[in-house]
């Protein structure tokens, strides 16, 4: 009979407990970044978490001081029902948070315009490019300088930067790595830019962060980042190596149609520009239905004139 008024805060616990041990090393990531952009964000929201645990923190400490001090049983304590206002007081509530929020307000702004994923990393390095098409439920990345293509992972080299083109073949999606940083939504019909450098080597994991159906689960990349160009050029050849390709608009749709957990593939060649006509196929289908609209329009105003002369 003691513990049972304890029975819901430990079937509390309980729970969170397990919600941590599920989900605890992919939300870590964010947090043990391993590229230039990944560090910056982490400083970002560590300073800003700081600014405001400063008005947490104490308005915290005061509720468990205030309910301690003013309990029932503390004859002791001051009771002054007639109390209303306090100069000092008010100029403290108003103050700390004012000058926190200004504080915050600069940093936001300043850290955006700094961190915008469209902006290139300044280095000596040339970038890589790679194209990332979000599929149903994949990702097809090309690789148009080397003409090779693979299905559910990267290869690039470290400390080089890597310009990230992404598209979809369909609903939104959002490319993310998280130790990188900077997720960026993939929507057909346009092109997104993304910046991004592994400041060491390893396996990082990438995911698509905006649901997108039944095999959104699945979706899932590894990204690779090589010590050294040498490593990536050896890679690159291992590709060049495999007998599938792309070089057909037919094979594209054939490698589009809906799948999940598909498995790591490679293409030792692809189509030319098929990036761009996976974007401009969607272009097209817009120019289309704004000309019929156009063209519906034109003849509903046609009969309107036609009944009017009549």
């Amino acid at each position: 009979m003691r513990f049972r008024k304890y029975n819901e805060a430990l079937r509390i616990l309980f729970l969170l407990s397990i919600v941590l041990i599920i989900s605890g090393c992919s939300d870590m990531a964010l947090m043990n970044p391993k590229g230039q952009i990944g560090l910056e964000q982490r400083s970002l929201i560590l300073t800003a978490l700081g600014l405001m645990l400063i008005v947490v923190i104490p308005a915290i400490v005061m509720a468990l001081v205030f309910v301690f001090r003013y309990r029932a049983s503390n004859v002791k304590a001051t009771y002054s029902p007639n109390w209303a206002h306090s100069k000092r007081v008010e100029l403290v509530i108003w103050t700390v948070p004012i000058l926190i929020i200004i504080f915050l307000a600069t940093l936001t702004w300043k850290s955006t315009h700094a961190l915008n994923p469209s902006q290139p990393i300044a280095s000596n390095a040339k970038p890589i490019t790679i194209q990332a098409i979000a599929l149903d439920w994949k990702w097809l990345f090309i690789y148009p300088e080397q003409g090779i293509a693979t299905v559910n992972i990267i290869v690039f080299p470290a400390n080089i930067p890597v310009k990230f083109e992404i598209t979809s073949n369909s609903v939104m999606n959002a490319f993310f790595i998280p130790q990188l940083g900077s997720q960026i939504y993939a929507m057909a019909g346009m092109n997104s830019t993304l910046y991004l450098i592994a400041k060491e080597s390893g396996h990082y994991k990438g995911i698509s962060s905006n649901f997108s159906g039944r095999g959104f689960s699945g979706m899932k990349f590894t990204a690779i980042a090589t010590p050294n160009q040498t490593t990536f050029n050896q890679w690159i050849k291992k590709v060049k190596t495999s007998s599938d390709t792309l070089k057909t608009i037919d094979a594209y749709e054939q490698l589009a149609v809906p799948s999940e957990y598909h498995p790591v593939k490679y293409f030792s060649s692809v189509k030319t520009n098929l990036f761009q006509d996976i974007i401009g196929k969607f272009m097209e289908n817009k120019e289309n239905s704004v000309a019929i609209a156009h063209s519906k329009r034109m003849s509903m105003n046609k009969r309107s004139h036609a009944a009017t002369e009549e």
